[in-house]
């Protein structure tokens, strides 16, 4: 059994991967904005999931939430689930919330970024991106940082399993009710990352389409942007991911 922090996880493939986790046993913390949304969570609470609450805009309530993780015991996987499509919130939720978790909680076993295929469109370019969310931000960029994020952790951190997983266009909340592909397997890469047992779900420093190793936009594996990438966000938090 591991116990496994699910951020995003009211809906969509966040609830999916908790739920399938469960079901195998393990010891899942679960995570939603407000207390609202907490409610959706009842049926996973009553099978024994934990809750955490916070709002991924507010960073002083991410701090709050790696502060009460780091006093419970100790995570063996995180899937950075959280995610949101537009408007202002997106680098606040998409990249300064695990960004502040990664670097405030001690290491897990194994850590797991939600990327995308958008991020081939994203631009490796740091000047200028409002990091704290007062105008509509690109989620294609943040989905390029996150991926150069979870890049970077494999490098410095070469004894922790860090991975990024292109769900697909799934219909979830955010993909829409048209997307194209399957639901089902839009959870089930992160959740064998975060929990598999055999060689290849312990491997790091990769970016996964459905359990298959893909090749990602050529920023992501430059060391170079990695650093300049946690520079910036060490900068704008006062956090240092190393």
């Amino acid at each position: 059994m591991r116990r496994i922090l699910v951020t995003g996880s009211a809906d969509g493939l966040g609830r999916a991967a908790a739920d399938a986790l469960l079901s195998r046993g393990h010891q899942v913390v679960v995570h939603a904005r407000n207390r609202q949304r907490a409610e959706a969570l009842n049926n996973l609470m009553a099978r024994g999931a934990e809750l955490v609450v916070a709002d991924f805009t507010d960073r002083d309530a991410v701090r709050r939430m790696a502060a009460r993780l780091n006093e419970a015991a100790p995570l063996d996987a995180v899937i950075h689930n959280a995610g949101v499509w537009s408007g202002p919130a997106v680098m606040p939720v998409n990249v300064i919330a695990p960004y502040l978790l990664t670097a405030l909680m001690p290491t897990p076993g194994r850590l797991v970024y939600l990327s995308s295929s958008s991020h081939f469109s994203g631009r490796p370019v740091l000047q200028g991106v409002d990091w704290q969310g007062l105008s509509r931000g690109s989620y294609a960029d943040s989905k390029l940082f996150v991926t150069t994020l979870a890049a970077a952790v494999a490098r410095l951190r070469p004894g922790t399993p860090s991975n990024a997983v292109d769900p697909d266009w799934v219909p979830t909340k955010m993909g829409g009710p048209s997307a194209p592909d399957d639901l089902a397997l839009g959870h089930q890469t992160q959740e064998w990352l975060a929990a598999g047992d055999d060689l290849e779900a312990l491997t790091t420093g990769g970016y996964w389409y459905h359990r298959q190793r893909q090749q990602p936009h050529a920023a992501v594996r430059d060391e170079a942007f990695q650093d300049r990438l946690r520079q910036v966000l060490a900068e704008e938090t006062g956090a240092g991911v190393s």
